[in-house]
């Protein structure tokens, strides 16, 4: 089967006002819901709802930091969950980014890779109800055993974007959760997820602004596109990619304090291919290249720009 996820909760809607948004996404043959934690909603809620305002949709986080819960607490939070709605959530989770973790949150962001490698695995024998000591490169755990017990174990998926991370994801996770890249490289990135077994799941998080006003798109695109990957990990990633000729500008203006002139030096064809955009029609192929490079889940997210309906954009971009 192929699965058709979307991001939530919708942006600009209370939370409490969105079930029949939820209960309409089943009806329009949507298969996942995928929640994020930033600055937002936190991950968890809204899925939780989800779980009993559309008990057919599989819940997934994209992602949950494993940085900003203690172990015990993050373990608790994903048994919450996976209890409510046996067999239906995956945990999807990764380093989120420094400035999240540092400058929000007052944590050292501190070998991220070897952070969520260890709580990875402290999950694994966590939710397997195993009783924990033990000293892991980036944490202790002294004599914790979780005090549920459930049906059913969720899989994890890693949230990565270069290689050292993607390899983890194939390696200890269920999958990967890829973000901010184009249709053309999922067909780098999934193949090294992959090497460590066919049947990892792939979800990519595939912005979408279903508008045809192209000036507009480009304008708040870019817009979009500066805030994150002006984030260090978000740059580094793009380098990797061979982004850096067309996005140096970017970061040169950007650390200038030139917001302005950063933002302008984006070129227009880094908006084509990471903000899938246009007709209804033309968004849907785009997305189809998605899964014809390697993603088995798109979890869309809708941007919410001027002259956007996101109530009928998720009705366009119905599978």
């Amino acid at each position: 089967m192929q699965r058709w996820g979307m991001t939530v909760p919708f942006d600009n809607v209370a939370l409490h006002a969105q079930r029949e948004w939820f209960e309409e996404l089943v009806e329009l043959g949507y298969t996942d819901v995928w929640s994020a934690e930033a600055m937002g909603h936190d991950a968890f809620t809204p899925l939780a709802l989800a779980s009993v305002w559309a008990p057919e949709l599989r819940l997934g986080t994209a992602i949950v930091p494993a940085f900003t819960r203690g172990p015990a607490c993050l373990a608790q939070s994903v048994a919450s969950l996976a209890d409510a709605a046996p067999g239906r959530f995956v945990l999807g989770i990764g380093t989120s980014s420094d400035v999240i973790v540092g400058r929000w949150n007052g944590i050292p962001f501190e070998q991220p890779y070897q952070r969520v490698r260890d709580t990875v695995r402290f999950l694994r024998a966590a939710l397997a109800g195993e009783k924990i000591t033990a000293d892991y490169d980036t944490f202790s755990v002294k004599g914790f055993r979780l005090g549920v017990r459930l049906e059913q174990q969720p899989p994890i998926l890693v949230a990565a974007l270069r290689e050292g991370m993607l390899k983890l994801a194939g390696r200890e996770g269920d999958g990967a959760i890829i973000n901010w890249l184009s249709a053309d490289d999922v067909a780098r990135v999934a193949p090294i997820v992959r090497a460590q077994g066919d049947d990892k799941e792939i979800v990519a998080r595939i912005f979408v602004a279903p508008s045809e006003d192209r000036d507009s798109v480009l304008a708040m695109g870019k817009f979009a596109i500066a805030a994150y990957l002006t984030v260090p990990v978000y740059a580094e990633f793009h380098r990797w990619l061979g982004r850096g000729p067309q996005l140096q500008g970017l970061w040169d203006h950007w650390a200038a304090g030139d917001r302005q002139a950063a933002t302008a030096a984006i070129p227009d064809e880094v908006v084509d291919q990471l903000i899938v955009h246009g007709s209804p029609e033309q968004c849907r192929a785009h997305i189809q290249r998605y899964v014809d490079n390697g993603v088995t889940t798109p979890a869309l997210a809708i941007l919410p720009f001027p002259g956007v309906d996101q109530r009928q954009a998720l009705r366009d971009l119905a599978r």
